[in-house]
């Protein structure tokens, strides 16, 4: 089990990492674009990446090179709300970005099967930005921690967030 506390510290196999957290804080009740990091216990989804980036990821999760046709969708009244899409016709997040932030993305299966609107969307565990910048509601780790944490981490371990 990955552990996360409101500190912004990442627990896991007795190594902790320090992390940042969504710039409003953990919630029990989250809300799309309030900026909180969801409170709860969630499985992993895919690893994403920028193959033009990275190469040789070790690790054990399902492995997807990102491309420029890969978005999230973020808009609440879509069939598609909180799901990974492959053309950019609505209000959604590219994941293929400028900045290094998704350059590996782990997606926590958040708000998902069922997805209910306006409860978030595009939760992950991403790179930081900076100094431990905070985030939109997601977890940012340093790249080196991050590979660090693919490494040791599988399909079928949870994180729990609290």
């Amino acid at each position: 089990m990955i552990t996360v506390d409101k500190s912004g510290t990442l627990f896991f196999k007795n190594i902790k990492y320090k992390c940042a957290l969504g710039k409003n804080g953990l919630t029990n009740n989250k809300k799309e674009g309030d900026g909180c990091t969801p409170i709860g216990v969630f499985s992993l989804g895919n690893l994403y990446y920028r193959s033009d980036r990275l190469k040789n990821i070790k690790g054990s999760l399902k492995k997807i090179p990102i491309t420029e046709k890969m978005f999230w969708c973020d808009d609440p009244i879509s069939p598609n709300y909180n799901k990974l899409i492959k053309n950019n016709l609505e209000k959604s997040e590219k994941l293929m970005r400028k900045d290094c932030i998704y350059d590996l993305v782990i997606d926590i299966k958040y708000n998902q099967n069922p997805t209910i609107p306006h409860k978030g969307s595009a939760i992950f565990i991403h790179l930081t930005k900076g100094e431990y910048t905070p985030t939109e509601g997601c977890i940012a780790l340093k790249k080196h921690d991050l590979l660090a944490l693919i490494k040791e981490i599988d399909q079928k371990d949870m994180i729990k967030i609290k």
